[in-house]
């Protein structure tokens, strides 16, 4: 049984000025998705890694497009590898919980 709720932790700096480095997340699992809700997602091509993306619009038969809030960051995101299958969605953040210092 895995549990509905789950935390991330942020590595990257593709979520700025929302979300930085070192910042924890408390997520919920659930298909229940709309535009705009920040997810934690598996990679499409990296099943092992996990990304932490805005939901843009959801692409029919497809999955959702997931962007990165600060594209300048250089991190990868659906302009990169297209569409998330709605499988690969892990849940949506309900809440940061600790922000690291700095």
């Amino acid at each position: 049984m895995r549990w509905p709720l789950f935390r991330a932790r942020v590595a990257e700096r593709s979520m700025e000025p929302a979300l930085r480095p070192g910042d924890w997340l408390l997520a919920r699992r659930t298909a229940s998705i709309r535009p705009g809700q920040i997810v934690v997602a598996r990679h499409p091509g990296r099943p092992g890694f996990l990304l932490v993306k805005r939901a843009a619009r959801r692409v029919p038969g497809e999955g959702w497009w997931l962007i990165s809030d600060n594209p300048a960051a250089g991190a990868a995101d659906s302009r990169r590898f297209g569409p998330v299958p709605a499988a690969l969605i892990e849940g949506r953040v309900l809440f940061r919980y600790r922000r690291s210092p700095g």
